[in-house]
């Protein structure tokens, strides 16, 4: 009686109910496939033609430009601190460990808004480093720099946060007997350590790449909306559409849109192939 028991409470954590799945599905419907659908939709509204004309502009081709600058710089940051902090929380015992894992989250807690306002009070006519460009001839504010500011800080956790618990699951062992067999610190890293972490490490670029792409708030802030210049693919998204381009605003929108999806299927990728390696590092 107790095995059928056992038997029936498998199954029912097993199977859940069709309602609940309907629900669920009904709302991922609603509000993730719908909104998606449309962007592609109201993109093609004037058919392929109408889709190409945006990317005849050469405002469009700038700030494509422009996101993959802050990307191409951003992410490569990231990952190298990522890498580094993970190192030194997994690895090490130090004072002040909890406040590092305290500021890696903080980018998830703060207001993309607020986080670009801050590059604004600093380097702003009265902020702390107001003479910065007068110094060194470096304009921050209003130019790429405070855009990779920017977005540094709203991407710093992805890559630390995907392996911190990875190489907290794997302990220092295997350093551990690396060292002691001679090897060095970076021979150590790079025959040890990295290729346990390679796929975790690249799921997290990947995940802080789509979002430095497709970053709003926080550029909105520092970028000054200078056409051509300093806008991304999302600010010039959004002018498109305050200037009633409604096909085009679309059409860009959905480079973005493609660039998540793409997103989503080598993530889907990743953990098919390398779900044992990437498990731990769901558990945050």
């Amino acid at each position: 009686m107790n095995a059928g028991a056992s038997n029936q409470d498998q199954s029912l954590v097993g199977r859940p109910p069709k309602a609940l799945v309907a629900l669920g599905a009904a709302y991922m419907a609603l509000l993730v496939l719908a909104p998606l659908v449309m962007v592609f939709v109201e993109a093609f509204r004037k058919g392929p033609g109408g889709f190409l004309e945006v990317f005849a502009l050469s405002d469009t081709w700038a700030a494509i430009r422009m996101t993959l600058i802050v990307a191409a710089i951003a992410v490569p940051l990231n990952a190298v601190f990522g890498v580094a902090a993970a190192w030194a929380i997994t690895k090490f015992q130090f004072k002040g460990k909890s406040l590092l894992l305290t500021l890696i989250d903080l980018p998830f807690s703060v207001s993309p808004v607020i986080s670009g306002l801050v590059w604004v009070l600093l380097f702003g006519a009265s902020g702390w480093f107001s003479g910065f460009e007068a110094a060194t001839g470096i304009r921050v504010l209003f130019a790429t720099p405070a855009l990779v500011l920017a977005t540094t800080f709203i991407t710093l956790p992805f890559v630390a946060r995907e392996l911190i618990p990875l190489m907290q699951e794997q302990g220092a062992d295997e350093e551990a007997a690396a060292v002691t067999l001679g090897a060095g610190g970076w021979t150590t890293f790079f025959r040890v350590t990295l290729p346990n972490i390679k796929w975790a490490l690249l799921y997290g670029v990947l995940l802080a790449n789509a979002r430095a792409m497709g970053e709003f708030g926080a550029v909105s802030v520092v970028s000054g909306h200078i056409r051509g210049k300093t806008n991304t693919l999302p600010l010039h998204v959004e002018i498109l559409y305050n200037e009633y381009d409604f096909v085009g605003a679309f059409a860009a929108a959905s480079l973005l849109a493609g660039l998540g999806l793409l997103t989503l299927l080598i993530k889907s990728v990743l953990e098919r192939r390398f779900a044992g390696e990437l498990s731990a590092s769901r558990r945050h």
